[in-house]
């Protein structure tokens, strides 16, 4: 058996389509789709998918201060963090991620909400 969650879940392949997913959803949300006008998708889902990959116990790394520069100048809103945590959970069970795994992520990411969202509204 594969130790970490990021081996057992088919490493930077596997990650790279429940992200890919992710962001399918999160492009037809009201409250998320208007974040991604003008961005380059595709290098988004590759710094995703690396973010991701870490929170998985994969190789990649990420530090709070980088996620904090990367998201102080998109006005990031509660709402809208609240809504990709919940797209983001869907996605997951999609690709049937076990409950503890799935729980394990929203957690961590729920961890570094002060470092990404920069308005209360």
């Amino acid at each position: 058996m594969a130790g970490t969650m990021f081996e057992r879940y088919g490493g930077f392949a596997s990650v790279s389509k429940v992200v890919m997913a992710l962001y399918d959803k999160l492009l037809d949300s009201d409250v998320t789709g208007p974040y991604f006008e003008d961005v380059d998708m595709r290098r988004l889902i590759d710094h995703q998918t690396k973010f991701v990959s870490h929170v998985m116990g994969g190789p990649a790394s990420y530090t709070n201060e980088q996620l904090q520069q990367l998201h102080e100048h998109l006005d990031i809103t509660d709402t809208a963090f609240a809504e990709v945590m919940m797209l983001f959970e869907e996605t997951l069970e999609d690709f049937e991620f076990g409950p503890d795994d799935i729980q394990f992520i929203i957690k961590d990411l729920e961890s570094r909400k002060s470092w990404i969202v920069s308005q209360n509204a």
